[in-house]
C-alpha cells in the first residue's frame, strides 16, 4: 500500500507487538522496517510498514529487502557450523589446515574458533584498504593472510567488523571449494526459501531499501587518541551510499554486505533455534547448533570498547545486551538490525530497518519489540 500501513499478521497473543511497531513506525525514529517472530518453527509475527525510500514515496513491501550490516555475520557463523556439523571443518584446529598461507607472520596456531569469536587478533587491515577493495576477494583475504595480529590470539575479544567474514569465508571456500555466498544460498537459503543473500543478483535491486545514514557521532573527548586497534575499526571508512551501488551489493562481503528482511533473517536462524530442524528439513544435529553456545571468550573489546561473550560467531547472554534465558544469543547490524536466538525457548526475532540508529548492535527499536515478545510469552 502507497501509504506505508503497517501490513502483516500478529497471532492474538502477540497483538501488543503490533502495537509496538505501529508506535516505532509513527515515531521520528523510523522510516521503513520489518519485524518478524518465530516460535517452535512457526511464524507467529511478521510485519512491514512504512517507506523503503527517504522521501517516503515507495512503501515498504512484503518483499523489500535492505543491506543489514553485521546481521549479515550470524549467516556466515551458520554456514560455517553446518560445514563443521557435516565433518568438513573442525572449529579446534589451526586456520593454515585449511588455508596455508595464513600462518605467515606468527599466525601458525591461530584456530577457527579464534576466528568465529573475534579473538584472532585481525580486527582490521594494517594497510590501507578502500571501499572497492571489499570487492576483491583474493586482495581482502591475502592481506590477512600475510599479516601479523595486532594480539595475541585467543586472549582478548576485539570486534572484527569487516574481516571476520572474509576469514571465515575463506576457511570455508578452502573447504568446499565454493564462496560462502554460494554454499549460504544452496545448503541454507534455497532450501528454506529464505530472501537472504551475501551477493546480491541484479535482477533484486528494484526491491531494495534505500539506507537512511546514522546522524553524526559525537566528537571523542579532549585528548582522546585511538589506539592502533581501535583504528582499525575504520579501515576503511563505511561509507552508507556504497549499498546503493552494484558493487557493493553483488560482492560477497560476508561480516556487512548481507541483504534480506526480518522474516529471512528469523526463517534461516530457526534452525538453530529448533535444534537443526527448519520447515521440515533437517540440517544440522541438534549438537552442532548448541556448538553455537560454547563460550570462546570475554571481557573488555580491544575495538568498542564494552563487555563483550562470544560463542562460535554469535554475541552470548551477559555480554553487551541481557538475555532472559542462557540458551540465547544475538547479533546486531550496523544502524540498528537485529536477530536473537533463543535455543530455550525455541524462538528467533528478527527485525530490518532502513533509518539508521547511532549504534553497531542493534537499539531500542528493535529491543523494545523484543521486550513485547517475551512479556506475551511470560518469558519476563
Amino acid at each position: 500500500m502507497a501509504d506505508g500501513s503497517v501490513q502483516g499478521v500478529t497471532h492474538d497473543r502477540y497483538a501488543a507487538v503490533r502495537t509496538q511497531f505501529e508506535e516505532n513506525l509513527a515515531s521520528a525514529d523510523e522510516v521503513g522496517a520489518s519485524f518478524c517472530a518465530t516460535v517452535e518453527g512457526e511464524i507467529v509475527v511478521d510485519l512491514w510498514g512504512g517507506f523503503a525510500d527517504a522521501a517516503e514515496t515507495q512503501a515498504w513491501e512484503r518483499d523489500t529487502i535492505v543491506n543489514v550490516y553485521s546481521t549479515t555475520k550470524t549467516m556466515c557463523a551458520l554456514t560455517a557450523l553446518l560445514v563443521a556439523d557435516r565433518g568438513g571443518l573442525d572449529f579446534d584446529a589451526p586456520v593454515a589446515k585449511y588455508w596455508p598461507e595464513f600462518a605467515a607472520n606468527g599466525k601458525g596456531d591461530i584456530k577457527v574458533s579464534h576466528l568465529m569469536s573475534h579473538s584472532a587478533g585481525l580486527s582490521g587491515w594494517r594497510e590501507k584498504v578502500t571501499t572497492a577493495d571489499l570487492y576483491d576477494w583474493e586482495k581482502a583475504t591475502s592481506l590477512l593472510a600475510a599479516q601479523a595480529p595486532y594480539w595475541p590470539a585467543g586472549t582478548a575479544p576485539g570486534y572484527h567488523a569487516l574481516t571476520q567474514g572474509y576469514l571465515v569465508g575463506e576457511v570455508v571456500r578452502r573447504v568446499t571449494g565454493k564462496s560462502i555466498g554460494a554454499v549460504f544460498r544452496e545448503e541454507i537459503a534455497e532450501p528454506l526459501g529464505a530472501d537472504f543473500w551475501i551477493g546480491l543478483p541484479a535482477s533484486e535491486d528494484h526491491r531494495v531499501a534505500e539506507l537512511i545514514p546514522p546522524p553524526p557521532a559525537p566528537p571523542p573527548p579532549a585528548g582522546y587518541t585511538p589506539n592502533e586497534i581501535q583504528r582499525s575499526m575504520s579501515n576503511p571508512v563505511i561509507d552508507i551510499s556504497a549499498t546503493k551501488t552494484r558493487g557493493w551489493r553483488g560482492a560477497e562481503i560476508p561480516a556487512a554486505g548481507g541483504t534480506g528482511n526480518a522474516r529471512s533473517v528469523a526463517e534461516v536462524h530457526m534452525i538453530l533455534a529448533n535444534g537443526g530442524v527448519a520447515k521440515g528439513k533437517r540440517f544440522m544435529s541438534e549438537a552442532g547448533c548448541r556448538k553455537a553456545l560454547e563460550l570462546q571468550v570475554e571481557g573488555q573489546d580491544l575495538v568498542l570498547g564494552g563487555p563483550a561473550r562470544f560463542g562460535l560467531g554469535f554475541g552470548l547472554a551477559g555480554g553487551m545486551l541481557p538475555l532472559p534465558n542462557p540458551g540465547s544469543m544475538y547479533w546486531g547490524g550496523y544502524g540498528g538490525s537485529l536477530i536473537i536466538i533463543d535455543m530455550d525457548a525455541r524462538t528467533t526475532f528478527g527485525y530490518a530497518m532502513n533509518k539508521m540508529g547511532a549504534t553497531t548492535q542493534g537499539d531500542m527499536r528493535a529491543l523494545g519489540l523484543a521486550m513485547a515478545m517475551w512479556t506475551a510469552m511470560g518469558t519476563i
